[in-house]
This record gives structure tokens, sequence and C-alpha cells, in this order.
């Protein structure tokens, strides 16, 4: 049987160079931005993300990315369908709506016109009483 026994380095009994203090932290004090500022990496956001591609193992990256291109070219085919689709009934409402559109109005003002015409021949039918439209005409002389 193998027995462990453990050995401890002289390089950790050492006491530290350096100046020593014994005065105690002070945690009243107000501390300056400048410790702080010395205590944050000097690497950016994009290298810790990559950073975290050894912490999720490989087969997971390679679905999630399988995953991610799918949505994404899903989403991009969408788009692409979506502008054909209102290309086309855009310009089929502008040659088809249009000339539909001018002629209804057309259609709405003769018809305000006849309506107009009618209650004007109703109007003179009630100030002349006893004449007749078609015996008006007749007796006009020429």
């Amino acid at each position: 049987m193998v027995k462990l026994e453990e050995v401890m380095d002289e390089e950790f009994l050492r006491s530290q160079e350096g100046p020593v203090d014994d005065d105690d932290w002070d945690t009243d004090s107000e501390s300056d931005a400048s410790s702080i500022a010395s205590l944050t990496p000097d690497e950016t956001l994009y290298e810790r993300i990559l950073a975290l591609q050894d912490i999720i193992p490989a087969p997971y990256r390679r679905s999630m990315s399988s995953k991610v291109s799918s949505a994404t070219s899903w989403v991009k085919s969408g788009f692409i369908m979506g502008g054909k689709t209102l290309w086309v009934v855009s310009t089929s409402a502008l040659l088809l709506g249009v000339p539909w559109a001018l002629a209804y109005s057309e259609e709405q003002q003769m018809v305000e016109m006849e309506k107009e015409m009618q209650m004007q021949q109703r109007a003179n039918e009630f100030l002349t009483p006893g004449a007749q439209p078609g015996a008006v005409q007749a007796q006009s002389p020429l």
C-alpha cells in the first residue's frame, strides 16, 4: 500500500519582502477611484465572451450555432418574401385601384348631377303648378 506524506515547501513558509504594516485596515475612510480603476481587468467584453467558449461544451456550441443560423435564415427569407409580397400588392393596388377610384368618383358625380336635376324639375313643377314639362316646351315660340 502507498502512503502519501505532505511536504511543505520552504517558499510558502518564508516571509514576504517589503515594508511591514501592522495597522488594521481602515474601512470607514472613503476609497479613491484610482484603487478601483487598478482592479479592473484590461480585457474587453468581446474577449470575455470568447473566453466563455471554453466553458460551453463543443456539441452544445455546435447545436446552438446550427439553431441560430437556421433561425436567421428563416428570418432573412421571411423578410425577402415579405418584401416581394409588399411590392406585388402595392403595384397591383396602384395599377388597379387608382383607375377604379377615379371611375367610382366620376360615377358618384354623375349620380349627384342627376339628383340635382331631378330636384330642379320638382322645384319648377312646384312653382308652376298647372304647367306640364312637355307642354311648356311645345308652347314656346321659335
